[in-house]
């Protein structure tokens, strides 16, 4: 058996152990709490939980043994970065409320993670990762916490991402926090989760929680549930709304569902799904928004539908390609009619102006963000931010710095015709001259692609050096709908299928996405090798 990556025999033997030792505290933890919480379905937790044979607190436990086990010691994924001290007694309540009035709907008692710079007004913090905002509390709620607490779901902890959602450095490490450390990959523990989602795609994969919720301004969800065998999806722009979350830029922020299936990701995204007075760009959710996006799967969903099919990504990695090709057939085999291949120049163009977009962006909305914060946190400027890192450099810039910062504390306020320019070339080549054009010339339901490439060896030294594959920029700056799904593996190493349609397209994308789940089931749940393995039974 041959290994990839420099590891001589002694440290292979080595990890090796530690990884027998991590299957040994994963069945430690289940056998301690008495619950088998890997790769359960919301409907399994919730069948349980309705005959009784489970209790809110019992799944809680479940979960903080897991955490324990396998992000604390054993493989040390490192997907965690706080737990809440009020979770076992918020899964009590539920469990009385649940006996003397019934549950509330599909995630009551369903323990749930929220990426770190998503906002809580209870007893934990909100930093993106950063000592920054160390001990930062929001005076209130963000509305994605606030609909959760009233679907009566446990807010279990909040999940390690990359630092300010891998938005200081221009060559930074995916998945790495000052205040959480470097994120593992579930299925190679060499490799990267991707980010900046990754604590909450590696805590779903690794079964610490059975849903939770990532945020993206570009291919942070999807990137992330694809290199870890999982369902992401990142709505219509104003679908879910954005009060009370760390900002990058406005105009492409959202967050979305992360989820080991289909019908589990359509079941979180009903419950953050919404209009709020507090983010603008929501107004037109309630419109749009579904009390229950399952009504929405159906295993014959590709029957008839007409699918775009992207490729100028999938040739640069020949093993993607392949993969591919055979997702391809089985859309086929099911009935979709394939428009093979859509091109656009216009979407090819779009990475500049997008940059340009984000950098005077993030500086016009964080700033915005810190000064709403209460007194528990004493930075409220960029300026403020840029100068901490620096006071700090030995903890937050060991490994890389803080250049994409330090470019948009240059930028002008966004009154400047600069921004206007680029905001508005992002809009054209993304919307009119991209997708909106594709969709309509080829009468399309969707645009099918490889979501990306697998996972790359994790480097603190250089930073990420992806396979060179993304499909997460068309829909990101469009704002439109975005679904990936495992379409199969490289290696051992997971690889997602997207489907991207125009706005407000969530419940055909899923109708799409569920009847290619249920035909090809590519899912299956990571084994924590130290790093990836050649051998016949690997590259099943």
């Amino acid at each position: 058996m041959v290994q990839l990556g420099a590891v001589d025999r002694r440290t292979f033997l080595g990890q090796a152990a530690a990884l027998t030792s991590a299957f040994a505290l994963g069945r430690e933890a289940t056998a301690s709490s008495g619950i088998d919480v890997e790769e359960a379905t919301l409907a399994d937790l919730g069948e349980r939980m309705a005959s009784g044979a489970l209790t809110a607190r019992a799944l809680t436990e479940a979960c903080l043994a897991r955490i324990d086990a396998l992000d604390r010691r054993g493989p040390e994924l490192r997907s965690v970065i706080e737990l809440n001290p009020e979770a076992l007694t918020i899964a009590e309540a539920l469990d009385v409320e649940r006996r003397t009035r019934g549950a509330r709907g599909p995630l009551h008692g369903i323990p749930i993670l929220l990426k770190d710079n998503i906002g809580t007004a209870d007893q934990m913090t909100t930093t993106a990762g950063s000592l920054a905002l160390a001990g930062s509390r929001p005076l209130r709620d963000a509305f994605v916490a606030q609909r959760l607490r009233a679907s009566g779901a446990v807010l279990l902890g909040k999940a390690n991402l990359s630092e300010w959602a891998n938005f200081r450095s221009t060559h930074a490490s995916s998945g790495w926090s000052a205040r959480g450390g470097q994120c593992r990959n579930p299925y190679a523990l060499d490799r990267n989760p991707c980010g900046s989602s990754s604590g909450s795609a590696v805590a779903v994969a690794a079964s610490l929680c059975p849903v939770a919720v990532g945020t993206e301004t570009d291919g942070s969800i999807v990137c992330p549930s694809s290199v870890n065998g999982i369902v992401g999806i990142k709505p219509t722009l104003g679908l879910v709304s954005r009060a009370g979350i760390i900002p990058i830029a406005h105009s492409q922020d959202t967050a979305g569902p992360m989820a080991r299936s289909v019908r589990d990701a359509a079941i979180l995204l009903a419950a953050l799904a919404g209009s709020d007075v507090r983010d603008p760009a929501s107004a037109d959710a309630a419109h749009h928004a579904l009390s229950d996006y399952t009504r929405a799967l159906d295993a014959e969903g590709l029957r008839g539908a007409r699918l775009g099919v992207w490729r100028a990504s999938a040739d640069v990695y020949p093993r993607v390609k392949g993969l591919f090709e055979e997702a391809l057939a089985e859309l086929k085999r099911r009935g979709a009619v394939l428009v093979d291949p859509v091109v656009s120049q216009a979407l090819k163009r779009i990475d500049d102006a997008e940059l340009e977009v984000l950098l005077f962006e993030f500086k016009n909305d964080i700033e915005a963000y810190l000064r709403s914060l209460g007194p528990s946190t004493t930075v409220r400027s960029l300026s403020d931010l840029i100068t901490f890192n620096q006071a700090h450099a030995e903890r937050e810039m060991l490994l890389f710095g803080q250049e994409l910062f330090e470019q948009a504390q240059a930028k002008a306020p966004l009154t400047s015709p600069a921004y206007r320019k680029a905001l508005a070339t992002c809009r054209r080549l993304a919307r009119r001259e991209g997708l909106d054009n594709l969709l309509a010339q080829h009468h399309l339901d969707a645009l099918v692609a490889p979501t990306g490439g697998p996972a790359w060896l994790t480097d603190p030294v250089s930073g990420d050096h992806d396979t060179g594959i993304s499909f997460s920029t068309p829909a990101a700056v469009a704002g439109y709908p975005h679904i990936t799904v495992p379409m199969g593996f490289v290696f051992g190493l997971p690889v997602g299928l997207s489907f991207v349609g125009p706005a407000w397209s969530e419940p055909a994308l899923l109708r799409l996405a569920y009847a290619f789940e249920q035909a090809t089931r590519a899912r299956r749940p990571p084994r924590y090798r130290p790093t990836v393995q050649l051998s016949a039974r690997a590259l099943d």
